[in-house]
């Protein structure tokens, strides 16, 4: 067994173990049973969004094999640009690392991050009305999409890259074998933005939209949440002009997400209504 499969099972085991807790703490008994009952009627309302952001990720994976070669001849290094911004934001940020934060940020980068991405999926399944299933796959969607043409675009590499003397790469230095997984998703010139904060910050969004179907999730959420985004800039991945970006994109893949699905529900409503204005003229020439 490989480190790089091994790593891959741990994640896959702890992302399901904590589904499965968040699902009966959040979710509740009364949604799992009424999904278990309804999950065909549930998965195909969903099924065109989460093709979609399949369709997405399938391309993200092809275009990020061959990206790095196409950026240099058509992007934009900012690296210089981004640090006579900021400066030196990043080796301050970890002048308070200790081996606790150090643990939790690196826990949270990994097994946090894909956690807070696959929960919200779940449990907008398990909602009878796919509304919000349809606007989490479409911002996800959003938020990778515009990310992979920034990083065509913008050739950026991080603080542990460009400043080695003043950022430590904690993640990798405390946990090696971890960059075998982040090396298969993403290249050292693909910082701005940060997809982690700005899918971090959807799924923030999200869940404050829906905190009347889950309350308990708003908190978590944005505890997770708030972690990564920072984890990004403690371990010595990100800038905070990454995280600024991302934050931005975030909020922005969801007012897009929003006013698709929003104008689809609108066309529907109106289609509906339309139908029954002429069933009461059918049915008034009739008498």
């Amino acid at each position: 067994m490989t480190v790089l499969f091994e790593l891959l099972v741990s994640v896959t085991g702890v992302t399901l173990a904590l589904v499965i807790a968040a699902s009966l703490a959040i979710i509740g008994r009364d949604r799992l049973c009424a999904f278990a009952r309804n999950y065909r009627t549930r998965l195909r309302a969903g099924l065109p969004s989460l093709v979609l952001l399949g369709g997405v990720l399938a391309i993200n994976g092809v275009v990020r094999r061959i990206g790095m070669e196409v950026s240099w001849m058509i992007g934009w290094n900012i690296t210089y640009d981004i640090y006579a911004i900021e400066g030196t934001f990043v080796p301050f940020l970890q002048s308070f690392a200790n081996p606790w934060l150090t643990l939790v940020f690196s826990l949270t980068y990994v097994y946090g991050y894909v956690f807070v991405l696959v929960f919200p999926i779940v449990a907008y399944l398990a909602l009878a009305e796919a509304r919000w299933l349809r606007t989490a796959t479409l911002a996800y969607s959003f938020n990778y999409a515009i990310g992979l043409v920034c990083y065509l675009f913008f050739i950026a590499y991080g603080p542990r890259n460009l400043l080695p003397d003043l950022v430590e790469p904690l993640l990798y230095a405390n946990w090696p074998s971890s960059q075998l997984l982040t090396s298969e998703v993403n290249t050292n010139t693909n910082v701005f933005p940060s997809l982690h904060t700005s899918l971090s910050v959807t799924v923030m969004l999200l869940a404050y939209r829906t905190r009347r179907e889950y309350p308990r999730w708003v908190p978590v959420a944005a505890l997770v949440g708030t972690c990564v985004i920072v984890s990004t800039m403690y371990l010595g991945i990100h800038w905070a002009t990454d995280v600024a970006a991302g934050t931005v994109l975030g909020a922005g893949s969801v007012v897009l997400a929003d006013r698709i699905v929003d104008g689809d529900g609108r066309r529907t409503w109106t289609a509906a209504a339309g139908r029954a204005r002429d069933g009461l003229r059918t049915m008034r020439n009739g008498e």
